[in-house]
């Protein structure tokens, strides 16, 4: 089963889990704060997802497979959950929802859509790959080395929290960096999975990004029927990092509507 991190409610209430599904080259890790302070009535739950973090190493990626790691995580969990689930992570939320829809109360997409996209994100897996590690201590360091290849800061920072810093052996990537590269038509992809999601959904999106265009709305409306859209203002893909006060507080009301 996928790895997972629980954040207990601060107060107990009737509430339902809340499951949070990470991006590709993410972690559980990664939503530790935000899932702390949306546990004030609810457990909160981050996963791994397959071939990142501490979860196990497979050799596919699909989306299907995904759907069906946190289908197994949901129903030893008691179901139904909601399940919020942002970029690669909001994909299997969503093929999960439309497939076993019984397992979700109520589903946040944030920034995705389901459609195929264009790019790819295949350099950035070499590019850590080819990371020289050895005697790197900090991760000042790799910061520097990771420099050369990744010009962005804020990727590099993002990319750097699944470096393990204190493995046996020596430092080493927490993520199966050679199927994400061979997985990446995939992931970018949509599997063009039919069927219908009754629940409430919230697509919460970036002012700034352009991952959920207006003439993805139809394609959203017949799969998921009661969709709802929302914009966080100065935010991008990552809304979560770049407005995750804002980010909380919409994910809260939605979910306590």
């Amino acid at each position: 089963m996928l790895a997972t991190i629980r954040h207990p409610a601060a107060t107990a209430t009737e509430a339902p889990t809340l499951v949070i599904a990470h991006g590709l080259y993410g972690s559980g890790r990664n939503w530790g704060v935000i899932a702390r302070r949306l546990a004030d009535i609810r457990d909160v739950i981050t996963v791994d997802m397959r071939n990142h973090g501490e979860s196990p190493r497979f050799p596919t990626q699909s989306y299907p497979d995904m759907a069906a790691d946190l289908a197994e995580v949901i129903e030893s969990l008691g179901a139904p959950v909601d399940l919020l689930g942002h970029s690669m992570g909001g994909k299997a939320a969503m093929q999960l929802a439309l497939t076993q829809g019984a397992l979700i109360r109520r589903l946040v997409v944030a920034d995705i859509a389901p459609v195929a996209y264009g790019h790819d994100q295949s350099h950035h897996a070499r590019a850590m790959r080819a990371l020289d590690l050895s005697g790197v201590t900090s991760r000042g360091e790799a910061d520097r080395r990771l420099a050369a290849t990744v010009e962005d800061t804020g990727l590099r920072a993002f990319f750097l929290q699944s470096l393990d810093l204190k493995a046996e052996g020596g430092p080493r990537w927490r993520l199966n960096l050679d199927v994400l590269e061979a997985e990446m038509k995939r992931i970018v992809g949509w599997p063009g999975t039919q069927g219908r999601f009754d629940g409430p959904t919230l697509f919460l999106t970036g002012a700034e990004s352009h991952y959920v265009l207006p003439e993805y709305r139809d394609t959203i409306r017949t799969l998921f029927p009661k969709a709802r859209f929302a914009k966080l203002p100065g935010a991008g893909h990552w809304l979560h990092a770049d407005k995750p006060r804002e980010f909380e507080e919409t994910v809260r009301v939605f979910l306590t509507a």
